[in-house]
């Protein structure tokens, strides 16, 4: 399943905000209707996020290559997910090209080669992390996993979830435990979606029963994504992933990540230091545009949480299992 692609001169994407009950297509060369796209959660996940802003920029340059007018793209897009690492790292391949080519003839046929090596790169990279992550089964096991990290997620198959993917081909995965993931419900609407595509297993729960599940002795491990990963291996995810860290800790259940090596920021020492987006108050007060609650009242609701790295067993990336201390100054 292929959720994000480029065809005929247009990105064409799933809206996820759709999912499950429907399955609508959107197909755009106008760079703010991505921006919106990204904003909006039509187009989500991390790696998929970073995708989809390298076709922007690319787009964005088909009727003026100016560098006034990258710089108004760029940070255009720049505005949309403060969180995700790979929204930032897209970027930053995409200007290293417009700069080293801006008054060449061949600089638009450039950022497209690009933008399509960012999305080649990724589907490698999902493939990558399944192999390495085969390392945490050693049994048939019941996997509990929070929002998405699969194909909606990302260019390829995924990265957790992708993980599950193959564990479950390989006869190690027995059943997978779903967090609905509030307030967006990428777990019950997205997660739910594709394992029941794959023919895999599951049960969706309220991000609140993990404990009991846990207490139940019904989980054998917890994988997740991430957004952002500091050099020291604290970890920026969905939010509600930090409680199932140490819920985990507390069950000595393993708890691992799996994420491209494009997710962790050189640029980022710990987790003190990465941004959390918060949401509109209306995702919690709302649900599909049914209200739920007062509008006066007040609402917090950030979008992720940092998982400090000593709650993580490990962290799964296309390059290798990392394990504790982790350091990835050099990866």
């Amino acid at each position: 399943m292929r959720t994000i692609e480029f065809d005929n001169g247009n990105l064409i994407f799933l809206d996820q905000t759709k999912l499950p009950l429907e399955e609508n297509y959107i197909a755009t060369n106008d760079y703010e209707r991505i921006a919106l796209a990204i904003e909006r959660l039509e187009i989500r996940g991390a790696p998929a996020i970073g995708v989809a802003a390298a076709y922007a920029i690319a787009v964005g340059l088909l009727s003026d290559q100016t560098e006034s007018n990258f710089e108004k793209i760029n940070r255009r897009l720049a505005m949309t997910r403060p969180t995700a690492v790979n929204l930032f790292w897209a970027l930053d391949e995409m200007k290293k090209v417009y700069y080293a080519n801006k008054n060449s003839k061949i600089l638009l046929p450039l950022l497209f080669e690009k933008a399509n090596e960012i999305l080649q790169d990724d589907i490698k990279k999902c493939e990558a992390i399944a192999v390495n992550g085969n390392k945490i089964f050693y049994k048939k096991s019941n996997v509990l996993t929070h929002c998405n990290t699969g194909s909606l997620a990302t260019a390829g198959n995924g990265t957790a979830l992708n993980v599950i993917k193959k564990g479950f081909e390989n006869g190690f995965v027995q059943h997978v435990f779903v967090d609905e993931t509030r307030p967006l419900m990428q777990g019950s609407r997205l997660t739910a979606f594709e394992l029941d595509k794959h023919g895999i297993p599951f049960t969706i729960i309220t991000d609140s029963t993990a404990a009991f599940l846990m207490k139940q002795d019904k989980i054998d491990l917890v994988i997740v994504g991430a957004d952002r990963i500091a050099l020291n291996g604290d970890t920026a995810n969905k939010i509600g992933t930090y409680n199932l860290a140490v819920l985990s800790n507390y069950h000595k259940l393993p708890f691992y990540v799996a994420a491209p090596t494009s997710s962790i920021d050189k640029n980022c020492s710990n987790g003190d230091e990465i941004k959390i987006e918060l949401r509109d108050k209306a995702e919690i007060t709302h649900i599909k545009n049914v209200q739920i609650t007062k509008d006066n009242y007040n609402v917090y609701s950030p979008a992720f949480d940092v998982t400090p790295n000593n709650l993580i067993t490990a962290i799964i990336t296309e390059k290798d299992f990392h394990l504790p201390p982790y350091y990835f100054k050099n990866v």
